[in-house]
């Protein structure tokens, strides 16, 4: 009734008030159907469990009476689904335990609002080692991929690097890392997929990475190495001008 949507509505308000000021993250473990989506979905960070978590706006019996099509609930908005498909979720784990331990490494990289700066930690790191490898990750070949995390590695502190959205749009590489022990933000091209050409799916993950950085103080590294935006016709008409104009505008 009205009165379950106003309640819905007063939580979107305050996750759209906190937007930008307090890093907010959710953890879905269990189903989430319907309005109650839309909450997480205004986060920053979602975590979901294989095989446990489930987030759909109409559940598979709605899906059948409307559409006719028969789907199970794993296939329409699961784990693999959602940090694969549709990019709603950022990280999935195979446990509720291990969910909020990546929880509480993620926060370690994170300032509590947008007033502070970028949390640093002691590094036991030498700053000035010296990376033979980074000499030959790069093929001499234009034509041959490679890795871009073989590059991003080595370089960061104890060559760790917390990678967001793994499994959605792998053209585009983003996640967090410690330089001398300052977190960072890195947001990097993936020749190993799709030569690290920029499409819509890329362009949104990247951009929204950004923006984060930029409301949270948080120091951005960018390695870069793209052909360009993925040309064709289903990019032109999904629009792709719109999609990677956001990319743009988070830089700027």
């Amino acid at each position: 009734g009205v009165g379950s949507l106003a309640g819905y509505a007063s939580i979107f308000y305050q996750n759209t008030m906190a937007s930008g000021v307090v890093p907010q993250i959710s953890a879905i473990l269990g189903p989430c159907a319907g309005g109650a989506c839309y909450s997480p979905a205004l986060t920053d960070f979602i975590f979901m469990v294989k095989e446990k978590s489930h987030m759909f706006i109409t559940g598979p019996d709605v899906v059948k009476a409307v559409t006719h099509e028969t789907v199970e609930k794993e296939e329409l908005g699961g784990a693999y689904v959602h940090s694969s498909k549709s990019g709603v979720t950022h990280f999935v784990c195979d446990t509720e335990e291990e969910t909020l331990m990546s929880i509480r490494e993620l926060l370690s990289f994170l300032p509590s609002n947008n007033m502070e700066d970028a949390p640093s930690l002691p590094c036991s790191d030498d700053i000035r080692r010296e990376t033979e490898t980074l000499q030959t990750v790069i093929p001499d070949d234009p034509n041959v991929p490679y890795d871009m995390k073989d590059v991003i590695e080595p370089v960061v502190d104890n060559h760790y690097f917390f990678e967001v959205m793994s499994h959605f749009a792998k053209n585009v590489v983003v996640g967090f890392a410690r330089l001398g022990g300052q977190s960072v933000g890195i947001v990097a091209n993936q020749p190993a997929f799709l030569a690290g050409v920029l499409d819509i799916d890329a362009s949104d993950k990247a951009a929204r990475f950004i923006r984060f950085c930029d409301c949270f103080n948080i120091p951005l590294v960018t390695f870069e190495d793209v052909p360009g935006f993925l040309p064709g016709c289903q990019q032109e008409h999904d629009g792709i001008i719109r999609h990677g104009a956001k990319i743009v505008y988070a830089y700027a």
